[in-house]
């Protein structure tokens, strides 16, 4: 019986030679199965089923009909969205660390990954009662104040295509129970500057969010403060939106965004 060591030889090897392949494809402008072949010490067989897989998940083209193939900007655009979020969270580390100790809650950063949001980066709250999350952990788009700032400022329509497949599960007796009546406070979120989760992903919590923009202009993060209703004043939260403001602003522009205004 193999061992887990024999296992995963097949898996690895596999690998290496697809990155033999772009690396491959990264010296010239094209280059042809037969040379690929010998580039990546794989047989053409091979190299032409992995160029198949590839050209399917959009990394290399094919020139015309011919056996030529070449790269897409695919890779670039994995490799500057790592270094994008990377950035990202470096930068506004001490900003929410900062928030953190004034205000003893609990600070989350997140990305929008399909209809979901991610979280990137997080604060415990200072307090014994904390939130059940972690960094990777997902949550909706539609019941969360993060989600509601990332789709606050695309089209219409945009928003409806991302929520096309999505299925609204009641967390709550508050959570939006389809992409109408989010879509309609799309518009206040889009208004006011920040968006709100009033008890919508879990009972008793609360939480505030504001935009992170990047240097075109584009949402692509938000900014978190979660807290119990206990804890809930008109004073407090509206003291929690101005610091996540200012500090997602300056966030922003490190980014390199300018805003118009």
């Amino acid at each position: 019986m193999a061992n887990d060591d024999e296992i995963q030889i097949e898996p690895v090897s596999s690998v290496m030679k697809v990155f033999a392949i772009l690396s491959a494809l990264s010296t010239q402008k094209s280059l042809g199965v037969t040379e690929l072949s010998r580039l990546s010490m794989t047989s053409k067989s091979t190299v032409y089923r992995f160029l198949q897989t590839m050209k399917m998940l959009g990394y290399v083209r094919q020139e015309g009909d011919t056996d030529k193939y070449s790269l897409t900007l695919k890779l670039f655009e994995v490799g500057a969205k790592a270094l994008e979020y990377s950035d990202l969270v470096e930068i506004a580390e001490p900003h929410m660390n900062r928030i953190g100790e004034t205000t003893h809650e609990a600070l989350h950063l997140g990305i929008r990954d399909a209809d979901n949001i991610v979280y990137v980066f997080k604060v415990d709250a200072q307090y014994n009662l904390r939130m059940q999350s972690r960094i990777g952990r997902r949550n909706p788009l539609y019941s969360t104040a993060i989600g509601k700032v990332l789709l606050a400022e695309k089209p219409e329509q945009e928003v409806r295509e991302i929520l096309a497949n999505t299925e609204f599960l009641p967390s709550t007796t508050n959570t939006h129970k389809d992409a109408a009546s989010l879509i309609a406070e799309l518009a206040i979120v889009r208004e006011q500057g920040f968006g709100e989760d009033v008890e919508e992903q879990e009972e008793g919590l609360r939480c505030v969010a504001a935009p992170i923009y990047d240097r075109f202009g584009n949402v692509i993060a938000g900014m978190s403060l979660s807290y119990p209703t206990l804890r809930h004043s008109d004073e407090d939260k509206l003291k929690y939106i101005e610091m996540l403001q200012e500090s997602c602003k300056k966030v922003s522009d490190q980014l390199g965004y300018r805003s118009q205004q």
